[in-house]
């Protein structure tokens, strides 16, 4: 196992920090003085973790410290925990109190840490120590008792209670020594003159000067203080002021001159000439400021940084050539400048909130800024198209909060940038974006795209035949969005719904379930819902109207004259009829609609073309020429009446035509025209052409005679009208305009009247007011 440790001790170590690293327990403080003897008791860990000796050495327990330094070691046979090394405080820690060392215990089978201190505690094992052996002060003769003379400070690496304590000096018979305490705790001596010295008497003196610290039993370190007494020399330098305030900027370059101290000594040649240097040597102070010793600048040598030090104390002395020496005070202030951004540290988000939701929190966070001043203030803002805004909460701690419900059909995510910005010169800012989505609610129902559908669909359709679609959408998002559709009750409870149309429920698709017939339904009204799969579900509906087109599936039909395969009819027209002789009218309907309805009337075949015609716009059948005595008396007419649709539609009547010479001839049958004209001679057609002509010219001027003076005796005697006989019908009654057209409707009916094997027909007219 010992090998395969120094061949991965790289992995080890890295397991072993990461376990480190998510240890939660407890630390448990151990202590010890510095410079204990190698091998001496600490603890014992098998005791304090609670297990016996032989479960380290199974479990193999060993110790890991923080450096690659091994300060202890565990006995796996005791359990104890033994120094290895002597320990130095002064140098683990340095000036560093409490000093502390971090190690742990790991135990591998199974794997488990333990987390613990050592504490160590200084002991008096360093003595103060001046940092120049001797010090030589000279003082002139006439110097007054009462005067201070400053002496350099020793130094001590121990701490607290152990550092240095006070000063002494002996033989103290000129002089005693004051013990004063720096603004930063360091203790430094002043030589107090107690008699005035007499250089003929003793023109030198060597003082002892003994720095004792709080140790137990105390230490001490000593320095030799050589005193020349001089000859007068009455004017000590003397700065102009006491105390100089000097102010830089932190990223100023080094060299740049902060502040020239200047003293003044009235003395001439070598007791008139002033030295400058400082007062004790601090190491924070030299490495950082330097003091030109002839002029008295002071400069920058090192860069400066408000955030760690603020300002600094220096004392600076001024020597003449004579030994004599003043002291004055330097105060430096580091200037802030703007040179740290504010830092956002977030504390709390919420990245996902419901649309309705009232005002809520998003988000908690905290901001910072290192500076000072007003380079150090800060103030938060976003932007102004969200609807959120931010409330202060505690110190440096900001809300983010809704104004009020969202809408996510509005806007489903919003990117939040906040912005910290300072107020230094120049501002500097830190921005931080968030991104909050709006999760949906049921909060829109289904919402069709028209109120009103109006589907048109041709009768005599195929069954499930696509006839339309409705669409509705929901702003809603998932489930809350998907639509299906269904039919409604009808309004009217007569409407056969379920077995006209039905909806696919997914996509809004409308299919006739049976085919149509426009004579029958020409319209009909559908509602139609639109419901999302929310909870609780939304819905809307809409109104389908669904037109039956008209197909041209409906021949023509002719109501007059019938077609009922009896007797056929035949219209008698008087040989005197002038041309525009209104014969008979067609009378077609057509069950079917708009132009498929529209009718047409032609003349397909006729027993003598020429004679007769058909108006086509309203089935009138007229002569087309005056009749002559060599007109047949029997005429087959063929009519077409025929629709307007596509492909149109028709049907065909037969009219027979019978031409008389008056209406008071009898009407006997005669045999098929068509057969007699293919088995009669021409000149034999001639003959009785005009034996037919004579008679009937004959026939009509008597009829003429008698009707004429019927009327005259009627009118003479009642004063109205002629009265047309009931057997009869005179052609005078039959309006014919100049146009071709009957003045008024005419409803024709046939009369019929049987007599043996003689049967008469005759026109009765009868107009509709």
């Amino acid at each position: 196992m010992e090998a395969e440790e120094e061949r991965f001790p790289r992995l080890r170590q890295v397991l072993l920090f990461v376990l480190l690293a998510h240890s939660c327990a407890e630390q448990e403080v151990y202590r010890i003085a510095e410079e204990t003897e190698s091998g001496s008791f600490v603890a014992n860990l098998a005791k304090d973790i609670g297990l016996g000796v032989k479960e380290l050495s199974w479990r193999r327990a060993r110790i890991i410290f923080n450096d690659d330094k091994k300060h202890f070691q565990l006995n796996l046979q005791t359990g104890d925990l033994q120094i290895n090394e002597k320990l130095d405080r002064e140098e683990l820690c340095g000036s560093t109190e409490p000093c502390v060392l971090q190690f742990q215990v790991l135990l591998e089978e199974p794997l488990e840490v333990y987390r613990y201190k050592l504490l160590v505690s200084d002991i008096n094992d360093n003595s103060p120590v001046f940092p120049e052996s001797e010090m030589i002060l000279k003082i002139m003769e006439n110097t007054l008792p009462g005067t201070v003379f400053p002496l350099k400070n020793a130094q001590d690496l121990d701490v607290g209670i152990n550092n240095i304590q006070n000063y002494t000096i002996y033989p103290n018979s000129h002089f005693h020594v004051l013990t004063r305490n720096s603004g930063e705790g360091r203790k430094y001596p002043e030589l107090v003159l107690d008699k005035a010295l007499d250089r003929e008497e003793q023109p030198e003196l060597r003082l002892t000067l003994l720095a004792v610290d709080g140790g137990v039993p105390p230490k001490t370190g000593t320095a030799l203080v050589l005193i020349d007494v001089l000859d007068i020399n009455d004017n000590a330098p003397e700065f102009v002021q006491p105390l100089y305030r000097a102010q830089i900027l932190e990223n100023s370059p080094l060299g740049s001159l902060i502040v020239t101290v200047s003293a003044r000594d009235l003395d001439t040649g070598t007791n008139g000439k002033v030295f400058y240097s400082f007062f004790y040597g601090d190491e924070e102070i030299s490495r950082t400021f330097a003091l030109n010793e002839l002029t008295g600048e002071i400069k920058i040598i090192r860069e400066l940084d408000f955030e760690k030090i603020m300002s600094y104390e220096l004392d600076i002395k001024a020597s003449d050539g004579a030994g004599l020496s003043g002291k004055c005070t330097v105060i430096i202030e580091v200037v802030d400048i703007n040179d740290n951004t504010p830092e956002l540290t977030m504390a709390s988000l919420i990245s996902s909130i419901p649309e309705n939701s009232p005002e809520t929190t998003i988000a908690l966070f905290s901001i910072q800024d290192r500076d000072s001043g007003e380079n150090g203030r800060m103030f938060c803002s976003i932007q102004e198209d969200v609807p959120f805004t931010l409330k202060p909460s505690l110190e440096n701690f900001y809300k983010l909060v809704t104004e009020g419900a969202l809408d996510r059909e509005s806007q489903a995510e919003y990117n939040i940038t906040i912005t910290v910005s300072d107020l230094g010169t120049p501002r500097l800012q830190t921005q931080h974006t968030i991104t909050v989505t709006v999760s949906d609610v049921n909060d829109n129902a289904p919402a069709f795209s028209q109120t009103t559908y109006t589907l048109r669909v041709r009768e005599n359709n195929s069954p499930a035949l696509h006839i339309g679609t409705v669409s509705a959408t929901d702003r809603d998002a998932g489930a809350n969005a998907q639509v299906t559709y269904s039919l409604l009750p009808p309004r009217d409870p007569q409407l056969p719904l379920a077995s006209l149309v039905s909806i696919n429920a997914d996509n809004g698709q409308l299919f006739a379930l049976r085919s149509l017939d426009y004579e029958a339904l020409q319209a009909f009204e559908v509602r139609v819902g639109a419901a999302d799969r929310g909870s609780p579900a939304l819905s809307s509906q809409a109104l389908v109207r669904v037109l039956v087109l008209d197909d041209n599936d409906n021949a023509p039909f002719v109501l007059y004259p019938l077609q009922n395969g009896s007797a056929p009819c035949t219209e008698l027209v008087p040989r005197a009829a002038e041309a525009g002789y209104l014969v008979t009218k067609v009378v077609a309907v057509d069950g079917d609609s708009g132009q498929n309805a529209w009718l047409s009337f032609q003349l397909l075949k006729a027993t003598e073309p020429g004679l007769f015609g058909v108006w086509a716009h309203n089935g009138e059948v007229r002569t087309a020429r005056l009749l002559s005595e060599r007109d047949a008396v029997r005429h087959r007419l063929l009519v077409l009446v025929k629709d307007n649709g596509e492909p149109p539609l028709s049907a065909s009547v037969t009219l027979h035509v019978l031409l008389v010479d008056g209406f008071s001839q009898p009407y006997l049958p005669l045999p098929d025209v068509a057969a007699a004209e293919a088995r009669a001679d021409p000149l034999t057609v001639y003959l009785v052409i005009a034996l037919a002509s004579v008679s009937s010219l004959f026939l009509c001027s008597a009829l003429a005679f008698v009707a004429v003076r019927l009327c005259r005796r009627s009118g003479a005697a009642s004063g109205g009208g002629c009265a047309v006989p009931e057997g009869h019908f005179p052609g005078h009654l039959v309006d014919v305009s100049g146009a071709g057209t009957l003045s008024q409707s005419y409803q024709y009916e046939v009369y019929r009247e049987e007599s043996g094997t003689k049967e008469f027909k005759f026109l009765k007219s009868v107009a509709f007011t």
